[in-house]
């Protein structure tokens, strides 16, 4: 029996009926949600992902403002242009565009973020929330696009055992934060696991997050797990994730594509984010 595809469109069309709904009643309160994004240098290795947040503002009602700006942009003009952002209670989220030009401090353009407006995670304090179990935190797009998957999908987490391969600040240790939260009993995988094939095959949700095409194959996967496939990879020009589609569709029982899985709802995240900012701030 081949394992269904969890697609990353559905979870998006719900959550933007939702969002669309909240940012209505912020309108009635005079407040209209607004995201800046802030891009330094070579915007190409974020294009895809800029547009991806820019039309998912433009889905559910919240206005997006991109700057641009050089690579050889001054830090303390950068950290004015930030600090004005913190001070501006028109704006309710910021985005930094990563990874910066060589030369910025980007450790001290971090902290200096607001971290109510920091929607993406980029301040170390809301990492600190995510591992603290804070309800005030904003978790990286990514992770949280993970369990929206899960919990739109209704996969249950609570007792289950979950191995995530990957040990980024970007993915996998606030994923693994995020899958504690449910009650999983989870494992933390990387380049240095032994015996990475055996963790898998004990595991009821397998989270792929390494960046190494095909790292996931039918044969480490228990009948019947949840697979989800985090990487974006390109071989051949064509974008492939970490897991082998075909041969872990064959053994699971529910599996993310790539493209179409994850990154297809990582954007609406990022809106989700701003507009429960927006909530906040209206709330005082």
């Amino acid at each position: 029996m081949k394992a269904k595809t969890l697609s990353g469109k559905e979870v998006v069309a719900k959550l933007r009926e939702d969002l669309a709904s909240r940012v209505a009643e912020l309108g009635k309160k005079g407040i209209d949600p607004l995201l800046s994004i802030v891009v330094v240098g070579d915007a190409a290795p974020s294009q895809a992902y800029i547009r991806g947040i820019e039309r998912a503002c433009e889905a559910v009602g919240v206005t997006v403002q991109t700057g641009h700006f050089p690579p050889d942009t001054k830090q303390e003009d950068l950290e004015e242009h930030l600090a004005a952002l913190n001070q501006d209670p028109a704006v309710h989220g910021v985005i930094v565009m990563q990874p910066l030009p060589a030369g910025f401090e980007e450790g001290k353009l971090a902290a200096l973020l607001r971290p109510e407006k920091d929607v993406d995670c980029f301040n170390p304090i809301n990492a600190g929330r995510v591992m603290a179990d804070d309800s005030l935190a904003f978790p990286p797009a990514t992770p949280q696009a993970v369990l929206e998957i899960l919990k739109y999908y209704d996969i249950p987490l609570e007792g289950r055992q979950a191995v995530v391969i990957g040990r980024s600040m970007v993915v996998g240790k606030p994923l693994s934060m995020l899958l504690l939260k449910e009650n999983a009993t989870v494992t933390i995988c990387h380049s240095r696991t032994r015996d990475l094939a055996a963790l898998c095959r004990q595991a009821d949700l397998v989270v792929a997050a390494a960046g190494r095409p095909g790292l996931v194959t039918g044969e480490m996967v228990k009948p019947g797990a949840v697979v989800v496939d985090v990487g974006i990879n390109f071989v051949d020009g064509k974008m492939v994730g970490d897991v082998d589609f075909a041969g872990v569709s064959s053994v699971a029982g529910a599996v993310t594509p790539v493209p179409g899985g994850v990154g297809t709802v990582t954007s609406t995240v990022v809106v989700k984010h701003v507009v429960q900012a927006a909530e906040r701030a209206a709330a005082g």
